[in-house]
């Protein structure tokens, strides 16, 4: 796909299509890691540690805190 580089402001952009976003997994306000490798300009999505609410709206808005979990049998030296 060709795009063109226009200015903006005092820096250049480029418009991205939706299509492309969409591809690569990448929403409108991503925040973005930009460099050059090999004379390409490589565009990379930040990892983000997402908050405990994003977690649990994952699965459905559904967080159950209560009672126990089995863990199984102790395998080292942890205290029970």
């Amino acid at each position: 796909m060709e795009t063109t580089i226009k200015a903006w402001g005092n820096s250049q952009g480029i418009r991205i299509p939706k299509e492309i976003l969409t591809q690569a997994g990448v929403s409108v306000n991503d925040v973005m890691d930009i460099s050059v490798m090999d004379g390409k300009i490589v565009l990379e999505k930040q990892f983000r540690h997402r908050s405990l609410e994003e977690r649990v709206a994952a699965y459905g808005g559904k967080l159950i805190l209560d009672g126990e979990f089995d863990w199984g049998e102790k395998v080292g030296e942890e205290k029970w």
